[in-house]
This record gives structure tokens, C-alpha cells and sequence, in this order.
């Protein structure tokens, strides 16, 4: 059987898996229109099946199968779910060296995410591969600080992206890492880096002018480093208006979200679940109807074994 037709018949199996047992669950959703679920992942870098069954420390962990299965068992129990990737879509596993990121972008709209960002390892194959392979997403791919004008990307992604659920609005945007120095030129091409604490504040503050409830940077910054270089935390700190960092690029599995204060003296959450799949984020959200106050739970869940952390 080629590579091809294996992960064909490996989403059917796991999309009739998910329609096949988990039909009950719907007995137990919950439809509060102001509550809503957000799942979210970051750099799985084409990881499409679990990790071998090898001794090695993350064996029989991860895999779209898996992930398809819980994010529908999440979707039967809550009404009101968003799904959302912080970029490293691609490069990993042999499946993105021969198919260049189409089983990924296909997995991707068969479980419904409903937005992502764009990190680093996307643009392995060329900003022209990239844009071919979005003919296969039925989710936008988010960005605010990549100008990507005279490229095969122009007007193909989108700076932000509202969503409403129930009767919270949600505001969506992305924010990308610079690329020169981490990218080869010919690969990004004429994209043009624009400062993400500038772009980022920008973007929330007009999404809050919108009427959001919540505002969602899908971030692939990373989340901090020694030397000063832009992060989550830095961005997070020096913002006014974002609710939620979804972070990324740097790989950290976060026992739970961190906590900063932005510039208005208001809290910011940081969250990141590792990479390769592993693991799924969850972020429940409730908001109030007489005061527009919010409070949030978390956990990461294990793909392959399901036991939350």
C-alpha cells in the first residue's frame, strides 16, 4: 500500500470511528451560549500518525486518528468549540518530504479547525507550495504582521478573523516570527516582516472596537528567551487588549497557561502544548451576562492514551 492511500484510509477510519461511537455523547451537550471551549495545537509538524511503537518515551502517542476522535468527542459534549493551530503545520516526517503539506492541510479541515497561523517550518517547501496547498483548507490562515504583497500569498491569508459563539464574539489574528536569519531568503520570497508588538496591539485593539468579548493571538513567536528577543511574554506584557496568547515555535509542553499583566494592568494568558501532536489544549471559557467578566479552566490532554494532564 503506498504512503497515499495509507493516510486516506486512515482518516476514513478514524472519521467512521467518530461517527460510529460517539453518538450517545449527545445526550450530554452542553448549550450555554455563554460558554465556549477552545481547543488548540501548535507545531505538529507533520505528525499524522502516532509515534512508533519503538521504547521511545513518546510511543503510541499522537496522530490525527486520535486528535479527529476527542475534538468530536469535545464537540457532542459543548456547543460552543473553537479550533485552533499556532503554526509549524508542516516539515517532520516523510509524509511532508513526498506530499509537501496536503495530507496535513486536508487532516486539518477534515477535524475543522476553524483558524491558524503560519510558523517558520511552513515555508520549507516555498511561499509557492504553501499557497498551492491552502486550495485544500476550508479555514483561513491568519497573519498581521506579514506583508505578503507581490507574492503567491497575496490576498490568500487574512490579518484576523471573527468568530461568534453563542453570544460571545471572538476575535482571531496571527502573529508570525521574522524570518530572515531562520528562513532561506528564496523560500519567503518579497514577504515583508512587520513589528509584531505593533501589529499585534493594532489588531486587538480594533477587534475590541468591534464589540469581541474575547481576543485570540494565534502566536509563533515563542514563548520566551534569554536574550531579549520578541516572545509571548513580551508581547503579552506590552499589550493592551489581547485576552489569550496561543503560542508556539519553541516547543513548550505548559503544565497550565502563565499569567501576565498587559499594559492596562489586565491579565493575559500564555498557553503552548509541546509539539508533534502530543498533545491538545483546552481552554474553557465563561462569561457573564450582567458585567461582560470572563473566568477560564485549562488542561492539556494526551492524544493516544487521553488521560488529561
Amino acid at each position: 500500500m503506498n504512503r497515499r492511500k495509507f493516510i486516506q484510509q486512515g482518516m476514513v477510519a478514524g472519521s467512521a470511528l467518530v461517527a460510529g461511537s460517539l453518538l450517545p455523547e449527545q445526550l450530554l451537550a452542553t448549550d450555554n451560549p455563554y460558554q465556549l471551549t477552545i481547543l488548540h495545537t501548535n507545531d505538529v509538524h507533520s505528525r499524522l500518525d502516532p509515534f512508533p511503537m519503538d521504547g521511545g518515551r513518546n510511543q503510541g502517542m499522537g496522530g490525527v486518528a486520535a486528535r479527529a476522535v476527542l475534538i468530536q468527542k469535545i464537540r457532542q459534549e459543548q456547543s460552543q468549540v473553537l479550533l485552533l493551530d499556532a503554526g509549524d503545520i508542516f516539515q517532520g516526517t516523510p509524509y511532508f518530504n513526498i506530499y509537501k503539506g496536503e495530507p496535513e492541510i486536508k487532516a486539518m479541515t477534515m477535524m475543522g479547525y476553524d483558524a491558524c497561523t503560519m510558523g517558520n517550518h511552513d515555508f520549507d517547501g516555498g511561499i509557492e507550495n504553501f499557497a498551492t496547498q491552502l486550495q485544500h483548507a476550508k479555514f483561513p490562515v491568519l497573519m498581521a504582521n506579514y506583508d505578503f504583497s507581490g507574492t503567491a500569498l497575496e490576498m490568500k491569508t487574512k490579518p484576523y478573523q471573527i468568530f461568534q459563539k453563542g453570544k460571545v464574539k471572538v476575535g482571531v489574528f496571527g502573529i508570525g516570527i521574522e524570518l530572515e536569519g531562520l528562513v532561506p531568503e528564496n523560500l519567503y520570497g518579497k514577504t515583508i516582516y512587520q513589528d509584531p508588538i505593533v501589529a499585534a496591539n493594532k489588531t486587538a485593539t480594533m477587534l475590541k472596537k468591534k464589540g469581541c468579548d474575547l481576543v485570540i493571538c494565534l502566536s509563533h513567536l515563542g514563548d520566551k528567551y534569554d536574550d531579549g528577543k520578541v516572545s509571548d511574554e513580551i508581547l503579552a506584557k506590552e499589550s493592551y487588549d489581547i485576552d489569550l496568547i496561543i503560542g508556539g515555535h519553541t516547543h513548550r509542553f505548559f503544565e497550565k497557561p502563565r499569567k501576565y499583566s498587559n499594559k492596562r494592568q489586565k491579565e493575559v494568558l500564555v498557553n503552548q502544548v509541546g509539539w508533534a501532536g502530543i498533545q491538545l489544549g483546552r481552554m474553557d471559557y465563561k462569561f457573564s451576562s450582567f458585567d461582560n467578566s470572563k473566568t477560564a479552566d485549562s488542561k492539556s490532554i494526551f492524544i493516544g492514551n487521553i488521560s488529561a494532564k
